[in-house]
């Protein structure tokens, strides 16, 4: 067992931290006071190569394993989480499902532009009446002809505003439950196409998030991904791998508040000095470090695993639900640590927290990543 990274690994790593410090870091801050999404940055990010990872070099990608991907999310969410998430999107919900599922024809006509960075992506599964229960669905396409027509309304969708295609599961048979959910392309131009207004959120305030709707959109027939009710198989098996895209913006959040906490703690003196010697900063410095160290390691035993082709549903869950409770403690922790001055924005650590809280909740909240776990372990 080699706990090594390889050369290209390692150079995919430098890479990643280069660029989040050079273009990432400045502006971070005001960027998220703002909600100003990070147009610049993600074009540099797709220069690249980091928008569609793990594709087929045939197909526009980097053609990289995933363990290549988390180590890259890692960097880029230790300085920007709205920037990793804008980046997880498209690279684990959107083109990890082309890749996988998507026909010659949509492969060809969106997959490469989507892969190189040229346009973006969204993936749009939740509805207002569904969170955990996906298959609660009201979204629906019947088929007219050589078109499907679309309506419905999705919510929570990260890249909303700004994508350029989005991924959209709706029902194409009632009665059957998650057996009759589809899954399709949809280009933002088609008529009828719509965008709700951004939210308001918590955390990662500059990638936007918004509700989609779809009134009457023609989406042509050729846009089914896979065939008629594959979708929720399709969602099931592309969630599996977001969560490790997850973990891994969840990861660089916990190692950004551990880095921030050793720095301060040695730079704070109470009582004639730093407040890195007293015990109580120190334990909670280890357990910091601990709790990283093995997310680290099981983000990427989710990865080897997913390369493998080998069932990782259940380790991808166990890393998302792992990693994101770390990254909450260790946001908390880092907080507490910096006392007054983690509570405003001045030093930038309040960001951290807020940010860390959506990774408990999206692609799956960690409470249905227990049910999903337990599920494997019970069988």
């Amino acid at each position: 067992m080699n706990f090594n990274l390889t050369s290209e690994q390692k150079l995919i790593k430098q890479t990643a931290a280069d660029f989040s410090r050079d273009e990432l870091k400045e502006g971070a801050v005001n960027r998220d006071k703002n909600k100003i999404w990070p147009k610049e940055q993600v074009a540099k990010m797709a220069n690249l190569g980091f928008m569609g990872m793990m594709v087929d070099e045939s197909w526009g990608g980097s053609g990289l394993d995933t363990i290549s991907y988390c180590i890259a999310m890692e960097e880029v969410s230790k300085v920007d989480a709205s920037a990793g998430v804008i980046m997880s999107v498209n690279n684990s919900l959107v083109c990890y499902l082309l890749n996988k599922y998507g026909s010659e024809h949509i492969k060809t006509k969106y997959l490469i532009s989507l892969a190189k960075g040229d346009k973006l992506g969204s993936f749009s599964l939740s509805e207002p009446q569904s969170g955990s229960d996906a298959s609660n669905m009201k979204t629906y396409a019947t088929l007219d002809g050589d078109n499907y027509i679309l309506s419905g309304t999705k919510n929570w969708v990260t890249n909303g505003i700004s994508c350029d295609y989005a991924i959209v599961f709706a029902l194409t048979e009632k009665g059957v439950g998650h057996k009759g959910i589809s899954c399709f392309l949809v280009e933002k131009s088609f008529d009828g196409f719509s965008t709700g207004k951004p939210e308001e959120k918590l955390g990662i305030r500059s990638s936007d998030t918004c509700e989609l709707y779809f009134d009457g959109v023609k989406v042509p027939k050729e846009n089914l991904i896979g065939s008629e009710g594959d979708g929720f198989k399709i969602a099931l098996s592309t969630l599996d791998g977001g969560r490790i895209g997850i973990a891994s913006q969840a990861l660089g959040i916990a190692q950004a508040a551990l880095e921030a906490s050793i720095d301060y703690s040695k730079e704070r003196e109470q009582f004639g000095k730093p407040i890195s010697s007293n015990q109580g900063i120190q334990f909670k410095l280890a357990d910091m470090a601990m709790e990283i160290e093995a997310s680290r390691l099981l983000i990427y035993k989710a990865a080897l695993a997913k390369d493998e082709g080998r069932d990782y549903g259940h380790i991808a869950s166990m890393a998302k639900v792992y990693a994101s409770e770390v990254a909450m403690r260790a946001s908390t922790q880092c907080v507490q640590i910096h006392g007054g001055y983690g509570y405003v924005n001045e030093t930038g650590v309040e960001r951290l927290m807020r940010d860390a809280k959506i990774t408990q909740i999206y692609e799956g909240t960690s409470e249905i990543q227990r049910v999903v776990i337990a599920r494997e372990l019970l069988k």
